[in-house]
């Protein structure tokens, strides 16, 4: 993307996390309180899911009343096919019933899916494609879910490789990106057994990049949600809509900021992307030179 100090079009990146997702359509609702439009959306895993449904024109709150129901138990279909347990069936029937047969490239708001090539290690941007095909692979967690197959590729969750997908928005048109994250947590749960270390293990070694990754926003919603369910939190749907919606509502203010700041910002930060010399740098040839003198004397 071209460099433009006056672009302030808002990309926000949805991440992955499972039945914590609830937690994204809390956001959304504040940037619709505040009513300041999203220019273009990306989303990993559940915050595909969520993404898709806010950019082909649902509004938070009927994005609320379609998943507030949402539990693992109802969005797999036990398979006999190779590669996993569940197949996605279920989460395409939903999509397939709630927003019709559409691709990618019709959305309301431009919209980018995120999913891995489980064969290459492969991060996919899906930016037009079948939106149910797309999404049903970026949800497809390895080991749980067959893997679905595009174009002669296996894809699974995309995660492993960006679970906030920030990266795609730039290319998009973003001039400001905003992340929120699902998964930042201080402590995981004590495993009580081979799959719980095995799960804490993957989950470790996604946040880790993660954290990282989130560096590249300039406005990250980290959320710890560790006190909920990666797999069913039916019965405390408006807690977790708040966990979302309160730091986004405080976080509008740094948006806005960021909105009205935004031409400073961008040239401070090309200024010191051209700037020779770094501070500590600078300080070590002032060291260099004085010792130089001292020796001379």
């Amino acid at each position: 993307m071209t460099f433009n100090p006056f672009n302030t079009r808002i990309g926000l990146a949805l991440g992955g996390g499972a039945a914590k997702g609830i937690a994204h359509i809390g956001a959304l609702k504040a940037f619709e309180e505040e009513r300041i439009g999203i220019h273009c959306i990306s989303g990993t895993s559940a915050g595909a899911l969520i993404a898709s449904y806010y950019a082909f024109g649902r509004p938070a709150e009927s994005i609320l009343s379609i998943c507030s129901t949402l539990n693992l138990s109802k969005i797999i279909n036990f398979t006999f096919e190779r590669g996993g347990l569940f197949s996605t069936d279920a989460i395409r029937e939903m999509i397939l019933r709630d927003l019709g047969d559409v691709r990618v490239e019709d959305a309301d708001i431009p919209l980018a899916i995120c999913a891995t090539d489980i064969e290459t290690g492969e991060q996919l941007i899906f930016r037009e494609g079948n939106l149910a095909d797309v999404v049903c692979a970026s949800m497809a967690v390895p080991g749980l879910f067959v893997p679905v197959e595009i174009d002669g590729r296996t894809l699974v969750d995309g995660g492993l490789v960006e679970n906030v997908p920030i990266s795609p928005l730039a290319r998009m048109g973003a001039g400001i990106t905003v992340a929120v994250d699902l998964s930042h947590v201080r402590r995981y749960p004590k495993p009580e057994g081979t799959f719980d270390v095995i799960a804490n293990a993957i989950n470790i070694g996604i946040d880790f990049n993660t954290r990282k990754q989130l560096k590249t926003a300039d406005i990250a919603v980290p959320l710890d949600l560790s006190d909920y369910s990666l797999t069913n939190n039916a019965d405390r749907v408006e807690a977790l809509y708040q966990e979302g919606y309160r730091p986004m509502k405080t976080k509008i203010r740094s948006v806005l900021w960021y909105k009205r700041m935004h031409v400073v910002i961008s040239l401070l930060k090309t200024a010191w992307t051209f700037v020779p010399l770094k501070v500590p740098e600078i300080f070590s040839d002032l060291k260099r030179q004085r010792g130089s003198l001292r020796s001379r004397r």
